[in-house]
């Protein structure tokens, strides 16, 4: 599929032009809307960008636009729990209706790719086990 801004409508006035960097962020914030996903996955450069403060909603997503239709590819964390299938069609099913209903593009595909899951915040703070000689210790 050609990767170009596609001419929407044309008016007396002129054209309307939608970036492809705003379908990404309508995917972007569609995904992330979705129950389960625990965050959105822009790869290793993308993360260390987020951890520098530089906030990015279409982070993960990547969309090839035609001149009708748009093609969108999400990557994204799941929360530990989840039945992944059902989060990705989910995510699969949000997506498409929020492009096709704010840009009258029809989507094609929405591939989603599971990156890793996220364990429950308690099992992360959680501190590694003492072993026995430290544990008689501390109890000390």
């Amino acid at each position: 599929m050609e990767e170009f801004t596609p001419d929407l409508e044309r008016t007396e006035l002129g054209k309307v032009q939608i970036a492809p960097e705003v379908l990404e962020v309508i995917a972007g914030m569609a995904a992330s809307e979705v129950e389960g996903v625990a965050h959105m996955s822009g790869g290793f450069v993308g993360d260390i960008a987020e951890r520098l403060g530089r906030k990015n909603i279409a982070r993960g997503v990547r969309v090839e636009v035609g001149s009708r239709e748009a093609a969108v590819d999400v990557s994204i964390i799941v929360k530990y729990g989840h039945r992944i299938p059902e989060v990705a069609r989910n995510i699969q099913d949000s997506v498409r209706n929020a492009i096709e209903s704010m840009t009258g593009l029809s989507v094609v595909e929405v591939n989603v790719h599971i990156i890793d899951v996220e364990l429950k915040a308690e099992e992360k703070a959680q501190p590694a086990p003492a072993s026995a000689a430290e544990e008689y210790h501390r109890v000390r």
